[in-house]
């Protein structure tokens, strides 16, 4: 029998026998050494009733279930202020997330068309310009437009890369099928998507998990040197379930885990998932891949 155990039935029995705010403390600081030891709601309630089933022939049962009801809920109060305080920060990193989003699709929205028209702007000044100068010099002037056309197509990609369009128009599936061939265009590695019965979900969410799809797959190229990728997205009653899976070299997962390092982007990945308060687990081994598995809680 444990420490905790046998100091949990002392204190029980003497609230009970005595009452008193002294022991309702004791009850307070018995819950807090229980939840720094990492014991769980469940954990708690099962030693409460081993330490009533001592009581139950000893005391008057009235007093004794009142007052060991008022012992459990004061140990238990640590537990739910640790539960409100984690509800709490999700809200709070939901929110920042979602302005963090809305200031980079403004920021997109500008690269594309506040940027776009002073170009077309400059491209007619030009062709003004142009119409008094010999052949030669207006082959000079070609080439600047190039250079401009060459900006502008990187402004534009520089708002796609930043916002796609894709993803508030029609939905994460198309979004997602947009990046994976812009990625295997771009790296040469094949990226498959498969997606089962996928509708429109929250924004959050949906550009949550396009977040991190777009790491996996910078993670693929950069760090995992994969050959090819897959993108699992399937939707059930209450929930989706996502998995992005390479098969690049693998990785320590309890060595990157314990270092809490950024290398990999998963402190971010994690930060996005805690918002939605979705469930996530990495599964890596050296030579064997990685893949990422994500269930996230829909609301009906």
């Amino acid at each position: 029998m444990s420490n905790l155990q046998l100091e949990y039935d002392a204190a029980l029995e003497a609230y009970v026998q005595r009452g008193g705010e002294s022991a309702l403390k004791q009850a307070y600081e018995l819950g807090r050494r229980a939840l720094g030891e990492g014991l769980g709601v469940l954990d708690m309630v099962a030693m409460h009733h081993r330490t009533l089933d001592k009581l139950m022939n000893e005391n008057p049962q009235a007093v004794l279930v009142h007052r060991s009801g008022e012992f459990l809920a004061e140990s238990m109060s640590p537990f739910e202020m640790t539960h409100r305080a984690y509800g709490e920060a999700n809200a709070t990193l939901r929110r920042l997330n979602d302005s963090l989003e809305g200031q980079t699709r403004k920021l997109a929205n500008t690269l594309h068309d506040e940027s776009g028209q002073l170009l077309s702007a400059v491209h007619i000044q030009l062709q003004e310009i142009a119409k008094g100068f010999s052949p030669a010099e207006r082959a000079k002037l070609d080439s600047v437009r190039q250079l401009l056309d060459q900006i502008e197509q990187q402004l534009r990609q520089f708002s796609h890369d930043l916002r796609p369009t894709v993803l508030d128009d029609y939905g994460l599936v198309p979004a997602i099928q947009w990046l994976a061939g812009r990625f295997s265009k771009r790296m040469g590695i094949p990226v498959t998507v498969d997606a089962q019965s996928v509708t429109r979900l929250p924004a959050t969410t949906e550009a949550a998990l396009y977040r991190i799809a777009q790491e996996a797959l910078n993670n693929a190229a950069r760090h995992a040197k994969a050959a090819r990728v897959q993108i699992r997205l399937k939707q059930l009653p209450g929930e989706l379930h996502c998995s992005i899976r390479d098969d690049g070299v693998g990785f320590d997962v309890s060595s990157i885990s314990s270092k809490r390092t950024k290398g990999l982007g998963l402190l971010g990945i994690q930060d996005r998932l805690s918002g939605l308060g979705a469930k996530f687990q990495i599964r890596s081994a050296a030579h064997e891949g990685t893949e990422l598995s994500i269930i996230v809680p829909l609301e009906e």
